[in-house]
């Protein structure tokens, strides 16, 4: 291999959420690919990075493309299920996340993955990007793909991208600073965190976790208050009696000299490794106030020391100057309404050959959807941005917005993509479009996107958009929501009608975000809506209403939960509905899974009497 010059028709750089569904896509719609990662697994955020709960698209009617069949996957294989902690409704080992991936590459001959290596320079004619080099090898592409963490080959291919705050005055963010300040300076992007995972040994004493280099205890004082040493280890508790250690407030949130991570390789490895020693002192405070029943959890990261992922939760790198930018308005709620605006009637001048231009309309071009609230972390500091939270289901939700396709090309150069968090994105709505499943989505419309353009013999800029769109709608195995529609599953008949109709009327879009409601009975009766109803988990109690989005359940049957209380949580829209009409102190029986750390039941099935 070593000097080798392999040809590809796309070459994905990055193993991450998004590279790793590029590459998958890719592949699957045809297109020789070849994947190169830095680490021996594939997943990034969702496995390497060791975010094993992750956050947004949890609603059934966003759980749809390959984010969607991921959940089915780890739903047949973790065992003891995914209701194991309160910041997810999907909490898992990271290994087994792992395998899935491992596993959807490896049945695809036409797709190459190499590990162990990171680009080392981008190949360039004019103003296309032909090839990338790495250590070993060349690989030269048709479509290049920069999936990596920190959006190295924007820098390397010296493809315009932005790394820091804008102010108000740019784009009129409402949540932007007026002007430079303390913050903007001292955290020009948001905190990664360096994850660890802890092991609950029980009546075992737990091998002591020595304090790292810059303890100082004084960081992480409080750091529980107001919510209790348990409800904090169950944040993120994962199957086995582990806990994922990603904890905001006073915890392991690192963020000091931020800007080492883009200014050599030296001083990113200086600040991975001061960010793992954070980490590691919080582990070792946790275990001085919490006891030595808690230790590093052991066996589960493929290197050593096995509890520490194996590289920092980035949550910001740096972002393309693409063609459109996406800013927080528009993943704000509309007026008046529960969605953001997925169409954007604005126009862009692209710039052609010998100084000339060509209009190029943006109506219509949303490929993946999102719906997580916008969440900013800065160590020490509470930023205050614009709500984007709705109650929906029993449980806090978000407004769903829209990627544009257009976010994902280069302004001004050719034979590229990004399918990361490295999209075109303002610093503040990257709050909202950095999370797992929106970057999955936001991969999966780049891989199909790179193997149409090779079909097609075109630049990423000259794809139609919807033949994009249409593809990923109708894709044969995992097709992707493109509308967000609260109340439609992907497997109702009616799912692609509607999905098109908003696409060819987008005029017509509900600011409900809800189409025209389908029989709930019918959903019901369908394959994606039947549920294993057993008596184990089965309930028969009493309703009450305490709010207008916030119930909760007294168990007056079986016999062994009666007088429990549990908070009533749905993820399907049926139920959401049959939740909202219920009268107060309503007899019901339901069939659920109950989540002992959220203290809900999570409701599948609901009848009354």
């Amino acid at each position: 291999m070593v000097n080798q010059t392999y040809t590809a028709d796309v070459l994905v750089v990055g193993g991450g959420t998004g590279g790793t569904a590029a590459a998958i896509q890719a592949a699957r719609r045809g297109a020789k690919t070849i994947l190169v990662s830095e680490f021996p697994w594939l997943g990034g955020m969702l496995t390497s990075a060791g975010v094993s709960a992750p956050d947004g698209n949890e609603l059934e009617a966003f759980q749809t493309g390959l984010w969607g069949a991921f959940l089915q996957e780890l739903r047949q294989r973790q065992p003891g299920g995914l209701d194991n902690s309160w910041v997810s409704f999907f909490s898992y080992d990271p290994q087994i996340g792992a395998e899935i991936f491992a596993n959807w590459v490896h049945e695809l001959p036409n797709l190459h993955w190499i590990s162990g290596q990171v680009p080392i320079h981008v190949f360039r004619q004019g103003d296309s990007i032909t090839g990338v080099r790495f250590a070993d090898f060349a690989v030269m592409a048709k479509i290049i793909l920069d999936g990596t963490e920190l959006g190295d080959l924007l820098a390397l291919g010296e493809i315009p991208y932005r790394w820091g705050w804008e102010l108000q005055s740019e784009w009129g963010e409402p949540s932007a600073p007026v002007a430079f300040n303390s913050l903007t300076t001292r955290y020009p992007v948001q905190a990664p965190t360096y994850v660890v995972i802890m092991q609950d040994f029980g009546a075992a004493i737990a091998p002591e976790i020595l304090a790292a280099p810059n303890y100082n205890p004084s960081q992480f004082t409080g750091t529980w208050d107001g919510y209790g040493e348990e409800t904090f280890l169950n944040y993120g508790r994962l199957p086995g009696g582990r806990f994922m250690i990603n904890w905001p407030i006073g915890g392991n949130d690192y963020g000091e000299g931020i800007g080492r991570l883009i200014e050599s390789d030296v001083s990113r490895d200086e600040f991975i490794q001061e960010a793992r020693w954070h980490s590691q002192n919080f582990a070792h405070f946790i275990q001085n106030q919490l006891g030595r029943r808690y230790g590093l959890a052991e066996k589960v990261f493929p290197h050593a020391p096995t509890a520490f992922a194996l590289h920092p939760y980035y949550r910001e790198s740096r972002r393309l100057v693409g063609l459109t930018t996406v800013r927080e308005q528009d993943i704000l709620p509309i007026a008046g309404g529960r969605v953001a605006s997925i169409f954007n009637d604005a126009s862009v001048c692209v710039p052609l050959a010998y100084g000339t231009f060509r209009k190029v309309s943006l109506t219509g071009e949303a490929i993946a959807v999102g719906n997580y609230a916008n969440d900013h972390h800065y160590p020490g500091v509470q930023f205050s941005l614009q709500p984007k939270s709705i109650r929906w289901g029993g449980r806090w939700t978000g407004t769903p917005f829209t990627i544009p396709y257009s976010s994902l090309i280069p302004a001004t150069i050719d034979g590229f993509l990004v399918c990361e968090k490295n999209i075109s994105v303002s610093h503040i709505a990257n709050g909202a479009t950095r999370l797992q499943p929106v970057v999955m989505g936001i991969g999966q419309a780049a891989g199909m996107a790179a193997a149409m353009c090779v079909e097609l013999n075109c630049q990423p800029r000259d794809l139609p958009v919807r033949a994009l769109q249409t593809a990923l709608l109708e894709d044969n195995r995992s097709k992707a929501a493109i509308i967000p529609l609260f109340n439609l599953p992907p497997n109702h008949s009616d799912w692609l009608h509607w999905q098109l109709y908003y696409l060819n009327n987008p005029q017509a879009y509900p600011a409900s975000g809800d189409c025209p409601c389908p029989s709930w009975n019918e959903y019901r009766d369908s394959a994606f809506g039947k549920v294993l109803i057993r008596e184990n988990n089965c309930f028969k109690g009493i309703f009450y209403r305490l709010d207008q989005q916030e119930y909760r359940f007294t168990v007056t049957a079986p016999a062994a939960y009666e007088g429990q209380n549990w908070q009533l949580v749905t993820l399907r829209s049926h139920i959401n509905e049959q939740l909202r009409s219920y009268p107060h102190e309503q007899l019901v029986t339901l069939w659920g899974y109950q989540n002992h750390f959220g203290n809900w039941l999570l409701v599948e099935h609901l009848n009354e009497g």
